[in-house]
């Protein structure tokens, strides 16, 4: 792969559905870090890409401007470390579990334990 394509985050990776979003939650095997908790779930079919949903609770920030921001700094740490995955068809949800604003450093810290984790129980399965 080269550059532009390896970090690129096109619309294929976002995973949009309820019924999609709904299966990887009842589903998925579920883990967490300081800050993250994250479900995924391999899918059945190994050629699609793998997909990712973000979500940052009202509980936690009640103004949608820091929420988006973490989103923001979720998805990019994530696009900068996609390359941790095996791109095998996994889909992923990531919640923030924290009150606390972090900076990008912590969250792509974060983002790489939570990657490796997934790609190591992927090789123990598969």
């Amino acid at each position: 792969m080269d550059g532009e394509k390896l970090h690129s985050f096109p619309k294929s990776e976002k995973l949009c559905g309820k019924l999609r979003i709904a299966s990887l939650m009842d589903g998925g095997r579920w883990s967490s870090t300081a800050h993250l908790r994250f479900c995924w779930k391999q899918v059945s079919e190994s050629e699609e890409p793998n997909r990712l949903v973000i979500s940052v609770p009202k509980r936690h920030f009640k103004r949608a401007v820091k929420r988006n921001l973490l989103k923001r700094r979720i998805r990019e740490a994530y696009r900068l470390n996609k390359r941790e995955l095996p791109p095998s068809g996994v889909d992923i949800l990531f919640v923030w579990s924290s009150a606390e604003l972090c900076d990008f450093r912590t969250i792509e810290a974060e983002m790489i334990q939570s990657l490796q984790r997934i790609a190591a129980k992927i090789g123990e399965t598969g």
